[in-house]
């Protein structure tokens, strides 16, 4: 007995076939040269001479595909540490030598209020970021640790991300890391991997491109309007048909750039 199955889009969307196609921008451009474009997962070089090495295995081949990197911007070493009132703070370990200026490191990175940490003990650290994904059809972003990168030195926690859907909800990536052991310093390297995405599309067999979206009016204008929902209600995936309603119908547009 045989079973087959097909995967279709949903009435009133159009079939589409091939590659999806998922865009990425920076929603500030200042001091945007720091920040890396995203890339397409790639191991260091691997044994391929063998016909059994898993480099040459077609599942894993697939599966590592699927993964775009998103690497630090700037270096990181901090400490975590409290005050004489008990209140959590962060310490810039690397002082003078850091490459980035205490002021502006601390209009990126913050601590959670200690209320909103997920477990007692365990300090929730947030760095912002001004990538941004958005596709014309729908599609889940599931954002996730570098576990395919190797760390010579681990870091003392573990990070968590989310998955929601890039096409109704285009809003600014961000990397929360749990710091489990805060007795260890947190120290990332810029160009280190920061974390991976991943996408699903309707079609789980259709593959993936990442270009560079152009920031229109029309693309600025919906993520405005999208945008910073979390501070004024909770559950904001119950406001995904609305933000569906007034979606224009195409937002994407590749960038155009000289070679």
């Amino acid at each position: 007995m045989e079973f087959s199955i097909r995967f279709e889009n949903a009435p009133g969307l159009p079939e589409n076939k091939g590659p999806v196609t998922v865009g990425w921008f920076l929603n500030s451009q200042k001091g945007g040269v720091v920040y890396y474009p995203p890339e397409r997962f790639r191991g260091a070089e691997k044994n391929r001479e063998h016909a059994k090495s898993a480099s040459r295995c077609p599942a894993v081949i697939n599966m590592e595909s699927r993964y775009f990197v998103f690497r630090a911007p700037f270096d990181l070493h901090i400490g975590f540490t409290r005050d004489k009132e008990g209140k959590p703070a962060l310490r810039n370990l690397a002082g003078d030598m850091s490459g980035i200026r205490a002021n502006k490191l601390g209009q990126v990175l913050h601590l959670v209020s200690e209320k909103e940490w997920r477990y007692p003990g365990v300090p929730t650290l947030q760095l912002s970021l001004p990538y941004v994904l958005i596709a014309d059809e729908p599609v889940y972003v599931t954002q996730l640790a570098p576990f395919l990168d190797y760390q010579r030195d681990p870091w003392p926690g573990t990070i968590f991300g989310g998955r929601f859907p890039i096409n109704t909800w285009p809003r600014p990536l961000m990397w929360a890391f749990e710091w489990h052991d805060t007795s260890k310093p947190l120290k990332i390297n810029r160009g280190d991997p920061l974390f991976y995405v991943t996408f699903e599309a309707v079609s789980p067999d259709r593959s993936f491109t990442l270009v560079e979206a152009e920031l229109t009016k029309e693309l600025a204008d919906y993520v405005d309007f999208v945008s910073g929902a979390v501070n004024f209600v909770n559950q904001t995936f119950s406001l995904f048909e609305r933000a569906e309603e007034m979606r224009p119908e195409t937002l994407l547009k590749p960038v155009k750039r000289k070679k």
